[in-house]
């Protein structure tokens, strides 16, 4: 992944808080994405479409649900600065806040409770 493309995806906060949430999680869905950031569904998924198109994020879809994770094949230094990231933010607002709505929805199961 060229450098250039990367720090692009990561220009806007909202993507930034997007990877940052997904980061050491399997994956998370379009409405989980939305109650943890508290922004509409429509800006959500604008920004999850940039960072899919980027080569950041892939996506599956279930039903009427997507879901979203880091793309598995990113280098190794983008893992690991995300990673650092998430670290030195995890107490910051408004990374702390994201954390803590998102672990209010988390869903329990396979399915997205948030979504239903």
């Amino acid at each position: 992944m060229p450098l250039e493309i990367f720090t692009k995806a990561l220009a806007d906060l909202t993507r930034l808080r997007i990877l940052l949430l997904l980061v050491g999680k399997p994956e998370l869905c379009v409405c989980e994405l939305t109650q943890a950031l508290a922004l509409a569904q429509p800006k959500i998924s604008r920004h999850l479409a940039i960072l899919r198109e980027s080569g950041l994020l892939l996506d599956r879809k279930a039903g009427l649900w997507v879901y979203y994770r880091l793309h598995p094949e990113l280098p190794a230094w983008v893992t690991q600065t995300l990673t650092q990231w998430q670290t030195v933010n995890v107490s910051s607002e408004p990374y702390q806040q994201d954390q803590l709505r998102l672990s209010q929805s988390q869903r329990q199961n396979s399915a997205c409770e948030v979504c239903d």
